[in-house]
């Protein structure tokens, strides 16, 4: 039997970002998947968030997704597009890229980590007990590891197999997919109809002053609405061709299908992120309709919130405790996703009532004060987990600062780059005794100058020292003494001896 610390069900890029956490950490981390290689067909997500973006540049990879993708203004809020160029960030954008790419960029990542992925099986059964969890595979080897995690979907066996409930709302609309050839090319784009939203493009295109520009060739991409989304049946070419039909009068000679799928409205959250050993993170932990584009990005900040403290955990440097946070700063995050995207479904009906509901959102979103608060939300640059009270900065994500310090110029996401803490002091003045943790969070002492401005909140006073979590949200905030600070290091860094 082979003997992991943790084991991953799911190569997708939950599960992939949460092997390079924890790769980093220098944890002995392994993934399973079903797939032979990273080959996605289909349409998965489309792009990466502001925050998604911070995460991977604290990280040092975000320029190989930036050299892959096409920067736009693509955060948008049911029909309405969100400028976020405004935004307090170095990545005052969206990054428009196919999952497949993310997918190969983060996979070539975790090989460089050197990180194990057990390849063409799947998780069949799995074992729990005192020390570990025993994990069966479909081609009949079995796998050790002190903990488990489920990355493997929205239809995921881990959550079922541990009895993880699953509750929500029910599908009330969906829509088919496609990749077809059609003999009679139609209107490139997004169409509003009385019957509901027609799409249709190519998988090549360019950004040009914000527009879509699609290549001229190749196979079209075909969205529909589905007029049975409760069907458990995949979809055929003939379903494709009724709803162009109504609502075109013509299904435009579509023939060689490539490949054909479904998605719906159905809005489910797991009701616990961690039993035991035993944790979920994306998909698997919750689904919703993919208007908006947070799945992929909220299942990536699941992993770098996880993985980090599976590591220090699993090294003996912070108690168990720590791991059920996780699901207590997650968990409400999940909730807020499908709650927003249930409101962009709602919004994107084609009645006249909804219609004018419509219009009146669009107008509260053209004022300043709604646009940048749910841009925010809606790029990942909102969250804030419950610290307690305290400075604004206290459990919001770290800007990323230019500094100055003793070694020259650096970033604060430079300073993340090993996903260790960091207590970043502010202050010339300022003086930290952390002996017990020296080993364990860098002390950087730099300087900062400019003004300190968080998403959505504005203007902040400016902190003499800050706390840094690997995952680059802010543990604790000084205002020139050492109040708190060695409680905030209990907390999250463990009790050192």
């Amino acid at each position: 039997m082979t003997e992991h610390a943790v084991v991953i069900s799911g190569a997708g890029p939950t599960g992939l970002t949460l092997a390079g956490e924890l790769a980093l950490a220098g944890i002995d981390v392994a993934i399973v998947e079903r797939r032979p290689d990273q080959a996605l067909f289909g349409t998965r997500a489309g792009g990466l968030s502001a925050r998604t973006l911070e995460v991977f540049d604290q990280r040092g990879i975000v320029d190989r997704f930036l050299a892959a993708g096409q920067i736009a203004q693509v955060t948008g809020f049911a029909v309405t597009r969100l400028d976020i160029s405004d935004t307090p960030t170095r990545h005052n954008y969206g990054l428009a890229l196919r999952q497949k790419h993310i997918e190969r960029i983060l996979a070539g990542w975790v090989g460089e980590l050197s990180v194990p992925i057990y390849r063409g099986r799947d998780v069949t059964s799995f074992a729990e007990d005192g020390a570990g969890v025993t994990v069966e595979l479909s081609d009949g080897a079995s796998l050790r590891a002190r903990y488990l995690v489920g990355c493997d979907g929205g239809r995921s066996l881990i959550r079922k197999a541990a009895g993880i409930a699953f509750d929500g709302w029910d599908a009330t609309s969906g829509n088919i997919l496609a990749e077809v050839e059609m003999a009679e090319e139609p209107s490139l784009g997004v169409h509003r109809t009385a019957l509901g939203i027609y799409a249709f493009g190519r998988d090549e295109y360019e950004i040009r002053d914000g527009k879509v520009i699609f290549a001229s060739e190749g196979p079209i991409g075909v969205m529909v609405p589905d007029k049975n989304p409760g069907a458990t049946a995949e979809p055929t070419l003939d379903d494709l061709k009724q709803a162009l039909i109504a609502a075109f009068g013509t299904d435009y000679g579509i023939h060689g299908l490539k490949w054909i799928s479904r998605f719906t409205d159905m809005s489910r959250q797991a009701a616990a992120y961690r039993k035991g050993r035993i944790f979920l993170a994306g998909d698997a932990a919750h689904v919703h309709s993919p208007v908006g584009g947070q799945g992929l990005n909220t299942g990536v900040q699941d992993a770098v919130n996880l993985g980090w403290k599976l590591a220090r955990v699993l090294k003996g440097q912070s108690p168990d405790a720590l791991l059920d946070t996780y699901h207590a700063e997650r968990h409400p995050v999940g909730a807020r996703v499908l709650r927003t995207t249930m409101a962009q479904v709602a919004l994107q009906r084609a009645d006249d009532r909804t219609e004018a509901l419509r219009d009146i959102m669009m107008e509260l979103l053209g004022m300043d004060e709604p646009r940048k608060r749910i841009a925010a939300e809606m790029s990942g640059l909102a969250i804030h987990y419950d610290l307690g009270q305290g400075h604004p900065l206290l459990g919001r994500r770290m800007p990323d600062l230019d500094l100055t310090s003793s070694d020259g110029p650096t970033r604060v996401f430079t300073l993340l780059h090993d996903a260790r803490p960091v207590l970043l002091v502010l202050d010339d003045a300022g003086s930290f005794d952390i002996t017990p943790w020296s080993d364990d969070v860098t002390l950087v002492h730099a300087r900062y100058a400019g003004p300190w401005e968080l998403p959505a909140l504005g203007p902040v006073s400016a902190p003499s020292a800050v706390l840094i979590r690997p995952d680059g949200y802010v543990a604790w905030v000084g205002d020139g003494t050492q109040d708190g600070l060695e409680d905030a290091m209990k907390t999250w860094f463990g009790l050192q001896v």
